[in-house]
């Protein structure tokens, strides 16, 4: 027989697509409806159903984007239904997307009760499994009018201001129905063997033999009566369907999941419902399907259903409780990994893994779970261990652009040693729908077949929710155990890394940061987000501080709930597409206004408490919440403010047309056209700069990135730079003879910027400042610094700690990192000389070395900090306006003096009236404090978190201020952990203090119980 007479893969998706899937559901009878429009934002239930309704019609218009409308369908189920299984059906008027980015419902009982979400591809809810016939159908949908934002270059669905005043879609479907069971099977049946033998190589004889059987089902099926003869089709594949794996088959452990962005293409209180929707789907369909595993991280998307979905959320605990419904991650959030602060990273674990143990009664919590955030900082390591995690997943490595992540399953080691044992699903998805073409992929990409032989794949709708369906199940029922496919078995993580950590213990190890390459933009977009973070950070840990101070001195209330609160809405906006500045404007609107309530709040509680422990009294002090001792006073506490000596001056003269700073231990020479000319370090006696060249130059980019504007710097952008010099003034003030400013007004194209260059007695840094009335777009400014070093490498701090990076560009590794993330310093040096650049606010950094051409001798080393760009998608507005940030040069510094130099531009003093000093609580010798604050058992003891900042071996002493009946050493969420406190043993110190011997970047976390 010719076989390629007919095109038999086109018959078999014509039958099904035209013939099958249209009649699943049969019987159908129109539902009664009627609609009430929200003029606004969302309304409760008990609210929303007390509104008029109007009649309306299948076919009619509805919904303004991010519009709300409440459906209520009414009828009664068909006598001819009866002994049937009987669904509704609606359809919102959907169109091709998937679920989560058009509309969506949530279905409600008429006494309130959430049933499940209505969404494209599960238009479902159960009505009777057999029918009567006669029950009454009355059910209500909360329908969400969500707009589809594609990646068009701009956008005004992005907020409320601005979306268009026009109905996006049109109630499609409203109507009961019979679900034909044997139609479905047929549909699936078909739908895997025909996914299967696609995949299989065309001279596989498994490959014919199930061409040959579907077939002989199409040809069982009369297209005419699908019901009557899908029986007799069906029959033409059980036998293939009944085919065993092969025994070496690769295992594949399927969960069901549903990755929830918590603020992207959709505001918060969209995600909110999104959750509810999501979570009713997946207990509706662990009903159905009791060997359901599903993956669900994030304590703060329970914690909203918890407080505006109780139904939803007592039915979560139902199906926690019987292993189904799966917390994992242990985090508040999944937030981005490079941009949040040391402390921050931490409580993201310890509020995540506190919320999972408090109110779903989840102790052990030993993965965690971030499939989509941009890079994965080498601090990670140690913290998930300290937090009681030992496994990591993500898959967003296979994003990379220029090189392949060289393993699928591997130990992950961070920067001080720690380890986890890491997967990255090899499907490349964390939504996978278990089709043929994933899971043959899944088993040809994974790069470490041989000595490993299974791998995790998460299936289930996601970005926008969603989660698993019945497809899905049956799908996973079908290729459990078949012939040219993996072996699938639904599971949970914790049961996939057990056996592949017991499977692979040799796995290979891959040190440090895992740096995306891809989404480098992320580190600058939505400067607010940036600024708002580190703000808010280090006026957590000022808050903490002085209220643990004042409590213990003073006797003071400790605002333990209104702390916990605080860290929540800051750890919520570090989510990966919040902080990193990817979402659309309504969210990042939001932020900024939470940033502000924030900063406010923290304001009132810091003042209050430094009162509280100053005590009343007209004595000017200075209050350090620095690591460090600073300007006379002690680190951690308050001292009487003492005058600058008399001699301490900064002389300003002239040089031609510059203007020259000299406190004795810099000189300055800012040239006429207000770049710095010469920095003159005269300690070291050397010149800090390249010869030829400025520093502080404001240089302008075109930043058009081929594929996602608000994410991306593409390596193309430094094709082309213009820099910007004109002078509109310069000015000089040396009113203060301790500090000298120049100021230069530069106006450039549509944007204005006022740039100070400050030297200040007694001190080796040049302080700078910008302050940017912003109106480019698609336009990325950097500040460089050309400067005579020969740096091998950069050194950047990371969470308690500091990476180092090639500033070379050898390999394709050290080639993708053409921009890179530092928090609050960076350093770069050659042997006996570094320089550090620190900041307030500012992530995104590149550090380069000549480029080609001729050279001969040492070269220099170009530092620059990216300050703000102007992407138009998916926020069109993002970055205008006005900005103002902080940066300094520190010649002659190590890395203890850049650690140092980026707490002190973070964390200013502060002038307060008292009755006089405040003693540290805590003194601390050869280690950096991060955290100062009262235990969260509410016992009054002191609890100090502390690293090791220098990347070696050394010894910290720790004095209490206070007294002290002992000290140990805990893990993050501060339990006893036996494990954790042989890391850093404690020993006496005499005087009532103790020593730890620190590893290289060791965090501890120290309790010292009160007497």
């Amino acid at each position: 027989m010719h076989r390629t007479l007919s095109d038999l893969t086109a018959r078999i998706d014509r039958v099904l697509t035209d013939r099958v899937l249209p009649v699943v559901h049969t019987h159908r009878a129109p539902l009664e409806v009627t609609v009430a429009h929200l003029p606004s934002e969302p309304v409760p239930f008990a609210e929303a159903v007390r509104l008029p309704f109007a009649p309306t019609a299948v076919g009619e218009p509805w919904g303004r984007a991010w519009s709300t409308s409440w459906f209520r369908l009414r009828g009664v189920v068909p006598p001819e239904m009866a002994g049937r299984r009987v669904e509704v059906l609606v359809d919102l008027g959907f169109r091709t997307g998937g679920p989560g980015f058009e509309a969506e419902g949530l279905v409600y009982t008429p006494d309130g009760v959430p049933l499940k979400g209505i969404e494209p591809r599960n238009l479902y809810v159960p009505v009777a499994d057999p029918a009567r016939g006669g029950e009454v159908v009355d059910l209500y949908v909360e329908a969400a009018a969500n707009p589809s934002i594609g990646g068009s270059p701009t956008t005004d669905l992005g907020d409320l201001a601005t979306v268009p005043d026009v109905l996006l879609y049109r109630l499609a479907r409203a109507e009961v129905a019979v679900l034909d069971e044997e139609v479905q099977a047929l549909a699936l049946d078909v739908q895997v063997l025909h996914e299967l033998a696609l995949q299989l190589p065309g001279n596989d004889p498994r490959r014919e033999r199930v061409r040959a059987g579907l077939e002989r089902a199409v040809d069982a099926l009369d297209v005419r009566d699908v019901p009557g003869t899908a029986a007799a089709a069906r029959a033409e594949l059980a036998e293939l369907l009944a085919a065993p794996a092969a025994p070496s088959a690769h295992r594949v452990s399927a969960v069901g999941h549903a990755h929830i962005d918590s603020a992207w293409m959709w505001p918060v209180r969209e995600t909110i419902r999104k959750c509810a929707r999501t979570f009713s789907n997946v207990a509706s369909l662990a009903d159905a399907y009791p060997d359901l595993r599903f993956a669900c991280s994030s304590a703060q998307q329970y914690a909203w259903v918890q407080e505006h979905h109780p139904h939803v959320f007592a039915r979560i605990r139902e199906k926690v409780a019987a292993g189904q419904f799966v917390p994992v991650g242990g985090m508040w959030v999944e937030s981005d990994t490079n941009l949040p602060g040391g402390e921050a990273l931490a409580r993201q674990l310890v509020q995540g893994r506190r919320y999972f143990a408090r109110e779903l009664g989840v102790e052990e919590q030993p993965e965690v779970w971030l499939p989509d955030s941009f890079g994965y900082t080498g601090a990670f390591p140690q913290l998930a261990r300290l937090a009681g995690a030992r496994w990591f997943l993500s898959q967003k490595m296979s994003w990379n652009t220029t090189n392949r992540f060289p393993h699928h399953t591997f130990w992950w080691e961070g920067i001080d040693g720690s380890r986890v044992f890491t997967h990255f699903p090899p499907a490349d998805t964390y939504g996978a729908k278990l089709s043929g073409e994933q899971l043959a992929y899944g088993v040809a990409n994974f790069a470490d077949a041989g000595p490993a032989n299974r791998s995790l794949l998460p299936f289930g709708y996601g970005d926008g929710g969603g989660g698993p369906t019945r497809e899905m199940m049956e799908t996973a029922h079908r290729v459990a155990d078949l012939e040219g496919s993996p072996r699938v078995v639904v599971e949970t993580p914790a049961e996939f890394f057990a056996a592949a950590e017991a499977e692979y213990p040799q796995a290979p190890v891959w040190s440090g940061e895992m740096y995306l390459e891809f989404h480098r933009g992320t580190y600058t977009s939505q400067l607010a987000m940036k600024q708002g973070n580190r703000r808010t950070e280090h006026l957590l840990r000022e808050a903490e501080l002085w209220a643990a101070t004042a409590a213990v001195r003073a006797g003071s209330a400790y605002p333990y709930e209104h702390l916990e609160r605080l860290w929540q809405d800051a750890l919520l906006l570090q989510f990966h597409d919040i902080l990193p500045g990817s979402s659309i404007a309504w969210v990042h609107r939001e932020a900024r206004d939470t940033y502000r309530r924030l900063a406010g709040e923290l304001e009132t509680l810091v003042a209050g408490a430094l009162a509280a422990a100053a005590g009343s009294g007209d004595v000017d002090l200075l209050a350090n919440a620095a690591p460090h001792d600073r300007d006379g006073v002690p680190a951690l506490a308050a001292e009487v403010a003492g005058a600058a000596p008399g001699a301490a001056r900064v002389a300003v003269s002239r040089a031609g047309d510059a203007v020259v700073l000299d406190n004795g231990l810099l000189r300055v020479r800012v040239d006429a056209d207000g770049t710095i000319g010469s920095v003159r370090d005269l300690v070291a006696d050397r010149e800090v700069l390249a010869p030829g060249t400025s520093a502080n130059v404001l240089q302008l980019h075109p930043d058009q990135p081929v594929r996602f504007d608000a994410w991306d710097v593409d390596e193309f952008y430094r094709h082309r730079v213009r820099e910007v010099r004109s002078v509109a003034a310069l000015d000089v003030d040396s009113a203060d003879p301790a500090r000298a400013e120049v100021r230069v007004t530069r106006h450039d194209g549509d944007s204005a910027y006022v740039q100070t260059i400050a030297l200040a007695a007694g001190e080796r840094r040049v302080d700078l400042a910008l302050d940017v009335d912003w109106h480019e777009r698609e336009t990325l400014l950097k500040a460089a610094f050309p400067l005579a070093v020969h740096a091998e490498r950069s050194t950047a701090e990371t969470q308690f700690g500091h990476v180092h990076r090639a500033t070379h560009t050898n390999t394709s590794w050290d080639a993708a990192r053409f921009e890179i993330c530092a928090h609050r310093w960076l350093h770069v040096a050659e042997p006996g000389y570094g320089v550090a650049v620190v900041n307030d606010s500012t992530y995104g950094h590149d550090v380069a070395r000549p480029g080609p051409g001729d050279a001969r001798g040492a070269g220099s080393t170009t530092v620059r900090l990216s300050l703000v760009r102007a992407p138009r998608y998916p926020d069109p507005e993002t970055d205008q306006g006005r900005h103002t940030m902080r940066y300094a040069l520190v010649p002659g510094a190590g890395v203890d003096e850049a650690v140092r130099e980026g707490y002190r531009i973070n964390l200013p003093a502060r002038r307060v009236r008292g009755a006089g000093p405040v003693a540290p609580l805590v003194a601390v010798e050869g280690a950096v404090v991060e955290a100062v604050k009262l235990a969260d058992d509410r016992s009054g003891d002191v609890v100090v978190r502390l690293y090791e900042a220098r990347g070696g071996r050394g010894r910290a002493v720790v004095r209490p201020g206070f007294a002290c009946a002992g000290a140990s050493v805990r893990d993050l969420l501060e339990r006893e952990d036996p494990e954790v406190a042989a890391l850093a043993p404690l020993s006496d110190a005499g005087d009532g203090a103790v020593a730890l011997e620190l590893g290289p970047f060791q965090v501890v976390t120290l309790r010292l119980a009160r007497a």
